[in-house]
């Protein structure tokens, strides 16, 4: 009879983990920023119907970089857990911090129990009603959150881009500043990103309940100066949109 490969538990870990990790940084990178007006949340994205980007509940955003299908039934889930929670309680009782930590457990599990880890990063994002009140919770492919204050960076070149935006990042900048900061972050020195293959939502404090808005590519051609803004639909994007394209290598 012959006996089973073994492999140290450690290093069984650091193979999941590394395979997580580079499969990850092959995903188009997503950033989150804070600007005075509430969160803009800007990714590389060629695909017009499947979103990077989207609502989970009032003031609450969900991004994801990495598989597609893995982390739009995240976003799924936490659309029905938002909604179940919201009917049962009250809608202040749906937070991002709940939210976050619960994404925490589920991928943390399944780090920890299956064979193959979620290849996956995933932004939970939430509105302050002032300013100064804003959230971005950035769940690892591991369970691990990381708390961020200003900003948030997922996906390939994250240091890089993170490195850049900080050079860039003013308190209190608007959203054009933000939007011209956070596309110069993401493009490096070295190429222009076209505003067409770009994703880019807020999350506006001024926008009443519902505070999600997806920026249309003529108002994003507006921002960063390219062109002009001219008519087209300019109309708030909510709810059951696809969560993310999935992300070439």
């Amino acid at each position: 009879m012959s006996m089973p490969w073994y492999v140290a538990p450690e290093q069984f870990m650091k193979d999941k983990a590394d395979f997580a990790r580079k499969n990850i940084a092959r995903g188009r990178p997503l950033v989150a920023v804070v600007y005075d007006g509430g969160i803009l949340i800007c990714a590389e994205n060629q695909s017009a119907s499947l979103h990077k980007v989207s609502e989970i509940y009032d003031r609450i955003a969900f991004a994801g970089v990495g598989r597609y299908n893995e982390f739009d039934q995240l976003r799924r889930s936490g659309v029905q857990h938002a909604d179940v929670k919201g009917y049962q309680f009250s809608r202040e009782d749906v937070d991002a911090r709940s939210l976050a930590n619960l994404y925490a457990q589920y991928m943390g599990n399944v780090f920890t129990h299956e064979m193959k880890p979620l290849e996956v990063e995933i932004l939970v994002a939430e509105v302050g009603r002032e300013a100064g009140g804003d959230q971005l919770f950035h769940i690892l492919y591991d369970g691990s959150v990381v708390d961020e204050e200003r900003s948030s960076v997922l996906g390939g070149e994250a240091e890089a881009i993170t490195a850049r935006l900080g050079e860039a990042f003013v308190d209190g900048w608007d959203l054009r500043a933000a939007l011209v900061g956070t596309v110069r972050a993401l493009a490096g020195p070295e190429q222009d990103l076209d505003p067409a293959g770009l994703e880019v939502a807020v999350l506006e404090r001024s926008n009443g309940r519902r505070a999600f808005r997806r920026l249309t590519d003529s108002e994003v051609r507006a921002l960063l100066g390219s062109e002009p803004e001219v008519g087209g639909d300019t109309r708030s994007e909510h709810g059951e949109d696809p969560a993310g394209g999935e992300d070439p290598a």
